[in-house]
């Protein structure tokens, strides 16, 4: 009976330690989008800092590329060079809390909504609709992926608690 019950616990996945459960907050979303491109991803870049600043390129159909600012660091651009390019800039301390939009074969709009009420629209409202949001209480965007060639194909978000504006305050 005994070994069943311990078997049990392993199987659910349960973990005490020193009397706490051990608590999950990264989550992940999507891909959405389509299947062609070359795959790229920021999980690198995160270590740079919080998301402070985002690049997108849209032309008249799609959401042609993005580059994405890691504290004071940028990403490589992904993507074509056609389009407008338009930037946002976060305000200290605020994060991208949710991610929505629209794709076919492609990525098609893009609308990041923050901690602070704000939102930034990217793209055309037409093609299925997607809305990414943590799993997760606390947790915020901390970094993309996904596939993109002459436009963003498909994105994936990231999702885990904020990183700190002060990495040294904790040592």
């Amino acid at each position: 009976m005994f070994s069943f019950t311990l078997l049990a616990l392993l199987c659910c996945g349960i973990f005490v330690s020193s009397g706490n459960v051990l608590q999950r907050s990264s989550s992940s979303s999507g891909e959405y989008g389509g299947t062609g491109g070359k795959r790229f991803s920021h999980s690198g870049n995160q270590l740079d800092g919080r998301i402070t600043a985002i690049r997108v390129r849209v032309n008249r159909w799609y959401i042609v590329g993005m580059q994405v600012r890691y504290g004071k660091e940028w990403s490589n651009y992904v993507g074509g060079s056609s389009g407008d390019l338009e930037e946002i800039f976060l305000h200290p301390g605020e994060s991208i809390i949710q991610a929505s939009g629209k794709y076919g074969y492609y990525l098609r709009k893009l609308t990041f909504t923050t901690d602070k009420g704000r939102y930034f629209p990217f793209g055309k409202d037409t093609g299925t609709s997607f809305n990414a949001a943590p799993l997760f209480p606390g947790t915020v965007l901390r970094y993309l992926s996904g596939r993109s060639g002459s436009v963003i194909d498909a994105i994936a978000f990231h999702w885990d608690t904020p990183i700190s504006d002060c990495p040294s305050c904790g040592k």
